[in-house]
């Protein structure tokens, strides 16, 4: 029961683990990391967190979806587009219903945005955020399993529409502790964690809840100013995340999509 309590504090449900040494490799890491939101405990949500999945659901609000774009829509973000540290994954061309890989030669051209299959005028979008639109948005993608590449697929996005497969968050910290929070969730520890609770094919807000985060009180100053240079230089690749760039205190241009550099700061996070 006791573990069942640390593991899985908010439903009590029973882990299954693949071996008894994932078993007790995954004690070990909740023992000295607490879940992201334990609901279980006062102050049990270091982060400030709030949960919303996506900003429109693709089917019942399908009759605000445009399929061009004008002077006053936003693109809709849909979770397929986004990858780790990647707003520009994947993009649609016109007429076509599939999604395709954006190239590195897009990558590399700071201008180069994607393009979503559909638009929602912009006053449906801040009607969501109370007539306050953020600077920046940040998810996960809900759907995807334990077997492959990575489990957790997060980033952060412009400002825009969000479809309901990409799962919405934010926190009551600075921006530079946000970059930390998205630093920890692509991590490997964080994805390795999230693979020993998934046992379909959605990531879902109860199961995010219960996987291993460090808490703001775990960075020191020293840790921010590590983290968060590299963070960024893997975010900002193009012009769309300017406000994302701006609120962590950076007014350059852009990052170069360098595959290698992005490489060696992955590992280094």
């Amino acid at each position: 029961a006791e573990d069942f309590a640390l593991i899985n504090p908010n439903t009590l449900t029973a882990p299954i683990f693949r071996s008894k040494a994932d078993a007790e490799l995954a004690k070990k890491i909740y023992h000295k990391v607490g879940v992201l939101w334990d609901e279980t405990q006062h102050g049990g949500n270091p982060w400030g967190l709030s949960f919303r999945q996506g900003l429109f659901n693709m089917t019942s609000a399908s009759a605000l979806f445009l399929t061009s774009p004008g002077e006053t829509t936003l693109p809709l973000y849909e979770a397929k587009l986004i990858h780790q540290f990647d707003h520009r994954w994947a993009t649609y061309e016109t007429g076509e219903e599939d999604a395709r890989d954006v190239v590195l030669d897009e990558k590399r051209d700071p201008s180069f945005e994607i393009q979503p299959r559909y638009w929602v005028e912009a006053r449906h979008v801040i009607e969501k955020f109370d007539g306050t639109p953020p600077k920046y948005l940040m998810g996960w993608r809900d759907v995807t399993n334990a077997s492959t590449l990575r489990t957790v697929i997060a980033s952060v996005v412009p400002y825009a529409a969000a479809g309901d497969t990409l799962l919405l968050f934010r926190t009551g910290h600075s921006t530079r502790l946000e970059a930390c929070l998205l630093g920890d969730m692509n991590s490997l520890v964080h994805d390795w964690c999230a693979r020993q609770k998934i046992g379909g094919l959605h990531l879902k807000f109860f199961t995010k809840k219960q996987i291993p985060t460090l808490a703001p009180s775990a960075y020191s100053q020293e840790d921010i100013d590590f983290i968060v240079p590299r963070v960024l230089e893997l975010t900002y690749t193009s012009h769309s995340l300017k406000g994302w760039a701006e609120a962590l205190g950076y007014e350059g241009e852009p990052f170069v999509f360098d595959p290698e550099r992005r490489a060696i700061f992955r590992t280094e996070l």
